[in-house]
């Protein structure tokens, strides 16, 4: 089996785990942490509000939590700025640490699906491709969940993925509190410039990273 259809097989069979989890409790997590429930609890605790909105938002690793009303609630209470960095910081830490388990403890299971030489493949795939399918995924449900553990599972480079991370969430963070802060809907031009910005400026930022792996000792 080509390593790509491998690699589909293991997306596939993460986003069904996402889907279960939303299968079973997406409903009253949707209810409990919707945007509007959000806002009201956040204004009462406003001191310790941003803690918990980094919490539910990393929790969203594993659970079904209504990420993008979390980042319009936090745009309500602590205005767009203020809101936009403890959004992406929550979304931001999300990432990292499903990255981070994933790596960790990836090494060994996927070499039993998986040949040395396909392993070896599966990191350069997502090393030239990963980038901007992380980016895409930051805007969508159950993807950056998915995203982020397959690229620790092939062992992406972590400047590489810590770059891609950081330009999907920080545009999708501005968009939500923003439209937290404004009582607004989602535009759909708002999440086209989330998207389609971020993907603009990778190629140069794959560039800077490429030249600093060349310049470094070693190498």
């Amino acid at each position: 089996m080509r390593p790509f259809l491998k690699i589909l097989g293991i997306a596939v069979a993460l986003a069904a785990l996402c889907l279960a989890g939303f299968e079973l409790w997406g409903e009253q997590l949707e209810t409990v942490f919707s945007q509007d429930a959000c806002r009201e609890w956040f204004s009462e605790t406003r001191h310790v509000a941003w803690l918990v909105a980094i919490g539910l938002l990393v929790s969203d690793l594993v659970l079904p939590i209504p990420a993008t009303g979390v980042m319009a609630a936090l745009g309500s209470v602590y205005g767009v700025a203020v809101g936009a960095v403890i959004g992406a910081a929550g979304s931001a830490l999300a990432g990292l640490l499903g990255y981070g388990l994933a790596r960790l403890a990836g090494k060994k299971a996927i070499r039993f699906i998986a040949t040395d030489k396909e392993v070896e493949r599966f990191r350069d795939l997502f090393d030239r491709w990963g980038g901007a399918a992380i980016i895409l995924s930051r805007v969508m449900p159950i993807l950056p969940e998915v995203m982020s553990v397959l690229a620790g599972l092939a062992r992406m480079r972590v400047g590489r993925f810590v770059a891609a991370l950081l330009l999907g969430t920080i545009p999708v963070a501005v968009l939500f509190a923003y439209i937290g802060a404004a009582s607004a809907r989602a535009p759909g031009y708002g999440v086209l410039i989330a998207v389609a910005l971020p993907l603009l400026l990778w190629p140069g930022f794959l560039y800077a990273l490429r030249r600093a792996e060349r310049r470094a000792p070693g190498n």
